[in-house]
């Protein structure tokens, strides 16, 4: 009988090679999401790979002085080499640059062309670099790329047209039809409000300004646009259009695409279009998750390599940080990643909670049954509880799992752990041991012993090194599937265990953050030491702080804090509310009526226990702070630049 099929992928990859821990979150959830499927029985394709067109790619190349080929292969040794590092079990790795891939993607060209749903036309528009997007007038944002908050520059030029606007119907049946096709939902509704019924446009597929790209086979003047190029990447890995198609028979359609929210867009219209055009059928899942953020730890505006994956898996070991990236963050949204909270979730889960059951687990039955596992007795309703939690949780995290939820997964994983612990506490087995209750003390240390079993299965694809290294400390061969995890007892009677080093060592955090913040003013003082121009910026970065009029519609102070006024601030259509600390220069009854210039793209804070949304612009030279406001009186809302 064949197994039932599962393909996923991850976005394939683009980054000038400065990699952080947000660049490994999407590829470590679809890595446990893989693993897991596979131990589940599922035949598993996992795909992953870098994005190597493109005029971003060509100009950073040029920056560097080397050829564009030159900088993406470097750019493939550093990430391949990240993904051994994180144990990223991935079945194929594609480039955009492999032969077979730009093969492909002329014969899908071709049959665009012949279908009529390409055509030559000339394209002036507004377009993001960074980004490779073009974006309409209505799509932008205080004139800025709506993903990037970078400028855009009017282009002309010859292009290769894609009828996108011939497929707005049927993608709104589908998304009918499939209402899960794209989540969370919240992402659903921005595709529909923003993009489908403001009504799509034709959308350029080929650009004449830059040469390195796929060159297409009927205009060789002309290049691939990247998005097309890349999401292609999909189909071609699996031998679409090819001599060898097994793969794509077998695996397509895609099961789940896990993409990051900003390039939900691609995925969900321009990619569906693409495959309707293609008569191809779409995937069944895109998931569009949120972002992983530095924004609350001083410590991580170092540009040092405290979010370096390679430096924290190196000091805390790769499982601490997997096990961080899946646990901490709840999906779907925007995390934050700060290293207190790295280092207290690994004290807390990993040292405290796993750690400790396994190390007292082992050290009792090396104390009291000399390292082997006993049989057990008799058991008891306590018993009975504990085993049927372990026999129930497969069926939980495998729900958890179905809907995308590895921290929900996790959650249930632990109750086993944490409840062995807590039985470890009630059934006091150096009491037993002293009594001379060795049937109730064998009954104890094999319930225990099989609630580690089926923890570490369970864990498996979450922390692979470290349940590997439990199996090892039972004295049993690590699974590679969940079946024994159908009844309680398989665990064989007279197994060694071998207690060894602790999992986890605990960490002094306050200790911890001292060091790190060593470290990362040592690598910060040798960067300004390298570059000394490096607090210049251009105009890329100050257009990300976005600046407009605000007239303040009431202010008063904050409670217990002679510091603090909170206002309301009107900002165009929007009101605001924002604290700022002028308390001691201005009184409330003075602010009211006046027009400040808000930094309205600040992410939001609670001060005092009050939230604020941006912040006052104000000069200070020592003694006195003063507001900004406009030479003229200006309506709120207005540009500051």
């Amino acid at each position: 009988m064949n197994k039932k099929t599962f393909y996923i992928t991850t976005p394939i990859y683009y980054s000038s090679g400065n990699f952080h821990l947000g660049h490994c979150y999407t590829t470590v959830i679809c890595d446990a999401i893989a693993r897991f499927k596979r131990m589940d029985g599922y035949d598993v394709f996992y795909l992953t790979g870098t994005d190597e067109h493109g005029q971003k790619v060509q100009q950073r190349a040029e920056k560097a002085g080397v050829t564009p080929k030159q900088f993406v292969d470097k750019l493939y040794d550093q990430i391949v080499e990240l993904w051994k590092t994180l144990d990223i079990s991935y079945d194929k790795f594609i480039r955009t640059t492999d032969e077979y891939h730009e093969l492909t993607v002329q014969k899908v060209y071709e049959k665009l062309l012949k279908s009529g749903d390409i055509y030559k036309s000339e394209y002036e528009g507004l377009y993001c670099t960074p980004c490779e997007a073009f974006w309409t007038e209505s799509q932008l944002v205080d004139g800025k790329c709506p993903d990037c908050g970078r400028e855009v520059t009017k282009q002309k030029e010859e292009s290769y047209f894609f009828r996108l606007s011939k497929y707005q119907d049927r993608l709104i049946k589908f998304y009918e039809e499939n209402p899960d096709f794209i989540s969370p939902k919240s992402r659903m509704n921005e595709m529909v409000n923003n993009f489908i019924k403001p009504g799509l446009k034709d959308l350029c597929i080929s650009r004449t300004t830059f040469d390195w790209g796929v060159k297409l086979p009927f205009d060789e003047k002309h290049v691939a646009y990247v998005w097309i190029d890349a999401l292609t990447n999909y189909i071609t890995a699996l031998g679409y259009l090819q001599k060898d198609h097994a793969n794509f028979d077998k695996y397509w359609p895609a099961d789940l695409h896990m993409v990051g929210k900003e390039i939900v867009r691609f995925h969900t219209i321009i990619w569906p279009a693409i495959l309707m055009a293609l008569d191809l059928p779409l995937p069944k899942k895109v998931y569009g998750h949120g972002w992983l953020l530095f924004g609350n730890d001083k410590m991580s505006k170092s540009k040092g390599n405290i979010v370096d994956p390679f430096f924290l898996t190196e000091r805390y070991g790769v499982d601490a940080i997997r096990y961080f990236l899946l646990r901490e963050i709840p999906f779907g949204s925007d995390g934050n990643y700060t290293n207190e909270a790295l280092l207290v979730r690994t004290n807390a889960d990993l040292v405290n909670d796993l750690g400790n059951l396994v190390s007292r687990t082992t050290a009792m039955v090396t104390q009291y049954f000399g390292g082997n596992i006993p049989e057990p007795n008799a058991y008891n309703e306590l018993d009975k509880e504990l085993i049927n939690l372990c026999t129930g949780t497969l069926a939980k995290v495998r729900k958890d799992m179905d809907n995308l939820s590895a921290p929900d997964a996790l959650t249930d994983i632990f109750r086993i752990v944490q409840r062995a612990n807590k039985y470890i506490d009630e059934t006091t087995p150096w009491t037993l041991n002293k009594n001379g209750d060795k049937d109730r003390l064998a009954t104890v240390m094999y319930i225990l012993t099989e609630c580690i079993r089926f923890a570490a299965t369970l864990l498996k694809p979450f922390i692979t090194k470290t349940a590997n290294t439990i199996f090892e400390k039972l004295g049993l061969t690590s699974p590679d599937n969940f079946d024994g995890l159908s009844e309680f007892g398989k665990t064989p009677v007279g197994t060694k265990v071998n207690k060894g080093d602790n999992l986890f060592n605990r960490i002094d955090v306050d200790k911890e953050l001292k060091a790190l913040d060593e470290i990362a003013a040592k690598q910060n003082s040798q960067k300004t030491e390298e570059t000394p121009a490096d607090d210049i910026i251009d105009i890329t970065d100050f257009a990300k702080v976005k600046l407009c009029t605000a007239k303040v519609l009431s202010c008063e102070k904050v409670a217990k804090s002679d510091k603090l006024l909170v206002f309301k601030l009107q900002a165009g259509n929007e009101v605001r509310q924002v604290v700022s600390g002028i308390a001691q220069y201005y009184t409330p009854e003075y602010m009211v009526g006046k027009t400040v210039v808000l930094v309205k793209n600040l992410k939001p804070a609670k001060i005092r226990g009050v939230e604020s949304n941006g912040m006052i612009l104000c000069a200070a030279d020592g003694k006195t702070v003063v507001f900004v406001t406009p030479e003229k009186e200006m309506d709120s809302g207005k540009e500051v630049r």
